[in-house]
């Protein structure tokens, strides 16, 4: 994945974002006008908008409290620390986290819905019944 990031940050414009599908991966780039650039690396579920605000917010740290040396090697607690942060992207961003309770609400409200139609049915049947009920005990009377 290193050398995909490295490659995909090369071929990409200053002052530009792209995601790239590698393999059952995107990634993710964003290159600085400055040539600072950022890859984020998530599986296909991942929001890409969270992802590019994620780059956003690292790339926005100040360049000097980076760390110099190789990439590899380095310790930078507040990458770490975003990082942790937006390793479930619903409690990182607040329009994702909207986004997924608006879609439990629907799930709920469309159950909610379908069982209000099936006892409306149910009702509709003993309404039915009752009336059947009702003609077969007038012919019986008579």
């Amino acid at each position: 994945m290193t050398f995909t990031s490295a490659l995909i940050v090369e071929r990409s414009a200053h002052g530009s974002r792209a995601s790239v599908k590698e393999q059952e991966y995107l990634c993710h780039v964003y290159v600085r006008n400055d040539s600072l650039s950022a890859v984020v690396i998530a599986d296909s579920e991942y929001p890409q908008r969270v992802a590019f605000t994620l780059l956003d917010k690292v790339g926005r740290d100040d360049v000097q409290n980076w760390p110099s040396g190789n990439p590899e090697t380095i310790n930078y607690k507040a990458l770490d620390i975003h990082l942790a942060k937006y390793q479930n992207p619903r409690e990182a961003d607040a329009m994702t986290k909207v986004q997924a309770e608006l879609d439990e609400t629907k799930i709920i409200l469309h159950s909610t819905m379908e069982s209000l139609l099936e006892r409306g049915e149910k009702l509709d049947d003993l309404v039915q019944k009752s009336e059947h009920l009702g003609n077969q005990s007038k012919a019986f009377y008579k």
